[in-house]
């Protein structure tokens, strides 16, 4: 019994070796990766964007995100208000699971609306989607029950890195002219950061190390985790 106790310890010990010394490479790799540009250019490599919708929409798509209020969901809304601009006759869907439980449980989807009314966005145009609980079953319930199964025009408003996956599953539900509409984020200019100062000390002398590093860590994150589901959809047969 002892022999065995302590060949458990040792499996033990070795698997929790190789975990710490696999993060602390990781670590270091994503720390060195952040210097350079790959991990925006793998960022916007899955924002898909050449994958654009090459006419006018039936249909603009919002996936609702991380819900509202929260700047990932009105940076969604934003976008999708300037794209339903850009195409009066377009219906707009907001796909975003509605909230069991509780005494209302679409105002998600209400707020989100809402946030589009004031950006002048007719009601009218506004369709709720709210079963789906993610990308694959959102696609099949505007593919079913909204587009009623007809080879619609779609243009999908998400984040950049959820772009590739939306664009693709929305197309194994049915949609065959799909394309998106990344929610690109504006920002701020490099030489703005480096304002001369009178004193030396309050001078911001290198960006790399006190922005852009931490923004592409940040990257290096999000792809990680996009790749993930990617693969996981691959498995699923969503993609």
């Amino acid at each position: 019994m002892d022999m065995k106790k302590r060949e458990v310890w040792k499996v033990i010990g070795l698997t929790l070796r190789i975990t710490v010394l696999s993060f602390g490479v990781l670590s270091i790799l994503m720390v060195l990766l952040s210097f350079t540009s790959l991990p925006y250019k793998a960022y916007y490599a899955l924002a898909a964007v050449d994958e654009a919708l090459t006419e006018s929409p039936d249909y603009i798509v919002i996936l609702g995100g991380n819900g509202m209020p929260s700047g990932d969901g009105l940076q969604r809304a934003h976008f999708g208000a300037s794209v339903a601009e850009i195409f009066p006759e377009a219906k707009v869907i907001i796909a975003l699971p509605s909230e069991k439980n509780k005494k209302d449980s679409l105002l998600q989807l209400r707020l989100m609306a809402a946030e589009l009314v004031l950006k002048n966005v007719d009601t009218t145009r506004i369709i709720f989607e709210p079963i789906g609980d993610n990308t694959f079953t959102q696609s099949q319930n505007v593919w079913n029950e909204i587009a009623k199964k007809e080879d619609k025009a779609v243009l999908i408003v998400t984040s950049p890195e959820h772009m590739y996956r939306s664009i693709h599953t929305f197309r194994k539900s049915g949609f065959k002219r799909v394309g998106g509409f990344p929610t690109f984020e504006d920002t701020i200019d490099e030489m703005s950061l480096k304002r001369k100062k009178k004193r030396p000390i309050d001078r911001v002398e290198n960006v790399n190390l006190r922005y852009n590093m931490w923004s592409y860590l940040h990257y290096e994150i999000k792809v990680l985790r996009e790749y993930t589901a990617i693969g996981y959809y691959k498995l699923k047969g969503w993609i």
